[in-house]
């Protein structure tokens, strides 16, 4: 196969935003002849995507990197043999963390989590207990998921993840800081001055944003990641302006 791509088959999804480029990925990919081929263009490390379509397709995912790092993440991605794509019946999508190295499980789970929608279920299928994410979620987000094992078996373990609705947070006796517009600006660079936003401002200050979706997903990551208790406000909603406070907390939440 002809592996010279021409520059109109390359797509960049970095004008998207993060679930709308999932979405057209994933369908690039169930259309795709065996034996062909697309490139994209992202603004991250796509891995989390191989690993999913992976756990949809099966071992049929060729998955070549052209450019990596700074703001440009060239991925050539191939489909080596035909395979029926797994079809979702109650669950919004599928991670078969077997298919990936252990120490990427966290950014393959919480990635994804954080572009589901409220009230959505995510499936793992893993050989061992996944305990370390099963200890965040409960650390993290408390209330605001279920977590449900369908099976445990010594090799199998299926765990159902469910995105529970849930209101905005406040916080009393803070003063903010900072405020800025995020929108001129490419999305890594976008991240870049919202984590040193949150770095700059001490307990008790806040910074507010505002960008042109939903950041819910850069929410997840940070209850994910972040070892300071923060606090996420929504001060407006869309559809073209979402403008939210971030609170770093004093304390222990």
């Amino acid at each position: 196969m002809n592996t010279e791509m021409k520059p109109h088959e390359e797509l960049d999804v970095r004008v998207l935003v993060p679930i709308k480029r999932h979405e057209k990925l994933l369908k690039l990919f169930k259309e795709l002849p065996v034996g062909e081929s697309f490139v994209f263009i992202n603004d991250h490390d796509p891995i989390p995507l191989y690993y999913e379509f992976r756990s949809i397709y099966g071992d049929v995912v060729g998955w070549e990197y052209l450019n990596r790092g700074g703001r440009e993440w060239k991925v050539k991605v191939s489909r080596t043999e035909a395979s029926q794509g797994r079809e979702f019946a109650g669950i919004a999508t599928l991670l078969d963390l077997r298919k990936a190295e252990k120490k990427d499980w966290k950014q393959i789970v919480f990635h994804r989590y954080g572009m589901m929608d409220e009230n959505t279920t995510m499936e793992l299928i893993a050989m061992e207990d996944p305990e370390e994410i099963h200890e965040i979620f409960k650390n993290k987000f408390e209330g605001k998921h279920s977590w449900s094992y369908k099976k445990e078996v010594p090799g199998e373990f299926i765990i159902h993840i469910r995105k529970e609705a849930e209101s905005g947070l406040g916080d009393d006796g803070f003063s903010v800081v900072n405020e800025f517009d995020i929108r001129p600006y490419p999305p890594t660079q976008r991240h870049e001055m919202f984590y040193k936003a949150f770095a700059d401002i001490k307990p008790g200050e806040a910074f507010e944003f505002i960008n042109d979706h939903d950041p819910k997903p850069l929410y997840y990551q940070m209850e994910a990641e972040s070892k300071e208790p923060f606090r996420w406000e929504y001060l407006e909603k869309g559809p073209d302006e979402w403008k939210v406070r971030v609170v770093k907390v004093r304390g222990e939440r």
